[in-house]
């Protein structure tokens, strides 16, 4: 098993006629993922990747009806209507990779997702994998080196450290179950807590990493989520942002890495999280050895 996607996953692109959405569908479709259309508005009747394009949504389901999840690569003014259509359309699950959408936008659309029970990964983030049966968005690039079949459940604000997460276990011989990039933006579709309490329900997932960043709330959400019995697996993080302390007057970091009036800080996550009976990471490769002393591999 694996969480949010697998080999049964059948995706449609939503932008698939631009750059990045043509790069997305190539990588994609290398790595086996089903990608069975696109939509972009005007564009319909093209190919792209031997992918059929339509114009709307509602006109691919009528061909495609068995897909089960979008991913987003629209410009930032036309995320939003390219959101509400896919959740208008109940697509059960929509991974949004496009950044820079305006903060009342994305609330505006997790609130809607939420009322029609559709889940949305990101925004701003590389997208997911199941190592081995299906990926979507431009996570692990055109290699997938980082990445290998396993046991081990990682989530990660950042897309880049998703990749060097899970690399670091491979290198250790251990592969990962799912790998989830949530994003960094202030406003998430899907937390720390939602992916947990998945990997929770999944047997092939033996432990969980997270790699969290100072700013928000979501890690220390996650740590009442644990406290309250919602996770019971070995779990371990490494919450990035130490030398942050060191300059108080420096923005740095995702748009979500804000911290007011103490909250936020890395002191507080890791405290947080500890208090949760999370493994706390000092520096990031520390995350195998602890994890490997609690599966005692």
């Amino acid at each position: 098993m694996a969480i949010l996607i697998d080999e049964n996953t059948q995706v449609l692109i939503q932008g698939i006629t631009g750059n990045e959405g043509s790069r997305a569908a190539d990588v994609m479709l290398k790595y086996n993922t089903k990608v069975v259309c696109g939509v972009t508005p005007g564009k319909g009747g093209q190919q792209v990747q031997g992918v059929p394009v339509y114009n709307s949504i509602k006109e691919a389901l009528t061909k495609h009806p068995q897909v089960n999840a979008s991913v987003i690569f629209v410009p930032p003014k036309f995320a939003k209507a390219a959101m509400l259509e896919a959740i208008e359309n109940k697509i059960p699950l929509i991974d949004v990779i496009t950044e820079f959408i305006p903060l009342h936008d994305v609330a505006y659309c997790l609130a809607k997702a939420k009322e029609n029970k559709v889940t949305i990964i990101g925004p701003a983030n590389v997208g997911i994998i199941s190592p081995g049966k299906c990926k979507i968005g431009s996570i692990g690039g055109e290699t997938n080196k980082a990445y290998t079949p396993g046991t081990i459940g990682v989530i990660s604000k950042s897309g880049g450290m998703s990749s060097e997460t899970a690399y670091i276990f491979k290198l250790a011989g251990m592969g990962q179950s799912t790998v989830i990039s949530i994003g960094g933006d202030v406003l998430n579709g899907f937390s720390f807590k939602d992916a947990l309490a998945l990997f929770e329900k999944d047997p092939e997932t033996k432990a969980v990493v997270m790699f969290g960043e100072i700013g928000g709330t979501y890690e220390e959400e996650a740590a009442e989520f644990i406290n309250a019995g919602g996770f019971t697996k070995p779990c371990a993080a490494f919450i990035s942002g130490k030398f942050a302390a060191t300059l108080p007057d420096v923005t740095l970091g995702h748009a979500g890495a804000i911290i007011e009036q103490g909250k936020g800080t890395r002191e507080a996550k890791i405290k947080a999280l500890q208090d949760a009976g999370v493994m706390i990471a000092e520096v990031h490769h520390e995350l195998v050895d602890l994890v490997k002393k609690a599966l005692k591999i």
